[in-house]
């Protein structure tokens, strides 16, 4: 019985991290484009610039490089708003402009072949380290090695136990989520059974008279579901369809490829990965297997505003360029190096990077791409991570820590809100450091474009770095002599400190107390388009000359 109760407050625990079912924001598929003073949720004002700030004010186009999944480049809000490579003639199986990349239309696909085939799944960056360091240690001891070895040995051991300890973390979890589908399914059936021909209502299970204690047992629970995400019982069914089929998923993939040292799907790319100045691999497909993340995030910054379909983004004129570097994984290094590159030498002004990772395979070639963009006037914004972690005290990487100490100037690091506000403004999964995260955004039941033409909510940092590269791009189309730094400087000390800034801090086991909002972000505050536009009017602007394509794929 101790058993049962336990997966059943599991299961209930599962349900109510979920912020998908908050009903509350059902009929404001927009919220984080809302005034905070016209509207219950703390938005970042952009309808409100748009009505007057802006509203006799003339913008130039400005393309944002999103650096993700791919992007689905014909969805009905996105069509329009694509980047398109001028110098390229589409589809001639040429490289017309000379930048390396052949018929890059919409922008490039760094872990595909020339073939048309795609890296859809790939290992943690963890497992990539654990396995190099293991083929070289396994079985020895520091006895068995010179003293230039014992370096790395001392780090694969370190490697070693964080493999074994992400991988127990895992299978446990698995098994528990398993469990709780099983215990689910088996008890949704008992009641059912005891139902009859009465449908599976809050009423009817209130009133449900069974001899079987799985079934009463059962309709307590689909009961205290329905309480905690406020709907009916005939609505959980639904519910833990969404809810339990993603998880088991995400359980049986973690196992299955991201923590299998066995599995390496980078001869698909068919690259030399020991190579980082290896240009021109890839292909031209912007979407991949699944662009749902990435379609989602261009959705949040450039979705077409007022053409009445489901959402408008934040920046209204903007070009999306899609280049594909994330699987179903971990990034790989050299990918997102050469992604920061392409973006710089195609024209982006802004790119947004929806991904992290607490492991680095090479950080030196990263940290290069960042200093080439920071050289060349181009913002990068960044999300924080979703583990509840403090970045101030655990490694996330990519990050604007360059070389000999010194920090990007062109690097924003973003943290996730909720809708919520007063003390629980913070999103209970976001990663926060009062020196490493620099600002807030909405990051929480996010409505945007998803592949198909379709529309739905996510959460994460993911959601929340986008509505500051929109503001960016919004900032730099209608002020285009800012540069990178300046909008940076503009956008953090704009930052709105919320009514309430005495806050909830979350950690992976849930609240840990309550601190001050700036000892978990830096700028102790949120993202305001209204007070970035009132700064950048008093700002004179030194933008250094567009950037001229150079960087061409070595021999």
């Amino acid at each position: 019985m101790k058993q049962v109760q336990l997966l059943f407050g599991a299961l209930i625990c599962l349900v109510l991290a979920a912020p998908s079912f908050a009903s509350s924001l059902d009929t404001i598929p927009n919220w984080y484009n809302r005034d905070k003073s016209s509207a219950q949720f703390q938005g970042v004002s952009t309808e409100l610039a748009y009505q007057t700030l802006l509203k006799d004010k003339v913008s130039r186009p400005i393309v944002v490089a999103v650096i993700d999944s791919g992007v689905e480049v014909d969805h009905p809000d996105l069509k329009n708003k694509m980047w398109v490579n001028q110098d390229e003639i589409p589809n001639n199986g040429r490289d017309d402009d000379g930048n390396g990349y052949v018929d890059d239309v919409h922008g490039w696909n760094f872990i595909g072949n020339a073939n048309g085939e795609n890296v859809e799944f790939d290992t943690y960056e963890l497992t990539r380290l654990y396995k190099k360091y293991n083929d070289r240690f396994e079985g020895k001891t520091a006895g068995d090695l010179s003293k230039s070895d014992l370096k790395d040995y001392n780090r694969y051991i370190e490697l070693q136990q964080a493999f074994a300890a992400k991988k127990q973390e895992i299978e446990s979890q698995s098994m528990q989520v398993m469990m709780v589908s099983s215990m689910y399914e088996q008890s949704i059936g008992a009641v059912k059974d005891a139902l009859g021909d009465k449908p599976m209502t809050s009423e009817n299970l209130q009133n449900l008279k069974s001899d079987d204690a799985q079934a009463q047992m059962g309709s307590q629970m689909i009961l205290q579901i329905a309480q905690a995400v406020g709907a009916d019982a005939a609505d959980v069914p639904r519910i833990m369809e969404k809810e339990l089929g993603p998880a088991v998923e995400y359980f049986s993939t973690a196992l299955e490829y991201h923590l299998n040292p066995e599995y390496d799907p980078r001869n698909i790319v068919g690259d030399n990965y020991s190579n980082t100045d290896e240009k021109g691999y890839g292909n031209n497909d912007y979407e991949g297997p699944d662009a749902t993340h990435g379609t989602h995030v261009s959705g949040i910054i450039a979705a077409e505003r007022g053409n009445d379909l489901g959402i408008d983004g934040v920046a209204q004129n903007v070009q999306i360029m899609s280049l594909r570097a994330v699987p179903n994984g971990d990034e790989r290094d050299k990918d997102i190096a050469n992604a920061i590159r392409y973006a710089v030498d195609n024209g982006a002004q802004v790119v947004n990077m929806s991904f992290g990772k607490s492991f680095s395979w090479n950080e030196k070639v990263v940290q290069d791409a960042i200093c080439y963009a920071q050289k060349n006037g181009v913002l990068l914004v960044h999300a924080a991570g979703n583990d509840a972690k403090d970045n101030d005290a655990t490694d996330n990487y990519p990050n604007d820590k360059l070389k000999k100490g010194k920090e990007a100037n062109n690097w924003i690091e973003v943290g996730a809100m909720s809708w919520k506000g007063g003390k629980e403004i913070m999103a209970t999964f976001s990663n926060y450091g009062g020196k490493n995260v620099d600002i807030l955004a909405p990051g929480v039941d996010i409505k945007s474009a998803v592949p198909d033409a379709l529309y739905e909510k996510q959460s994460g940092t993911s959601m929340a770095a986008p509505v500051v590269s929109g503001v960016a791009a919004l900032l730099l189309s209608y002020y285009p002599d800012l540069s990178a730094a300046q909008v940076r400087d503009i956008l953090l000390r704009s930052a709105v400190e919320p009514a309430t800034t005495r806050v909830t801090k979350f950690g992976k086991e849930g609240p840990a107390g309550e601190v001050d909002l700036d000892e978990l972000i830096k700028t102790g505050g949120v993202i305001d388009v209204v007070e970035a536009i009132k700064l950048a009017e008093k700002t004179k602007g030194k933008r250094k000359k567009k950037h001229k394509k150079k960087y061409l794929p070595q021999p």
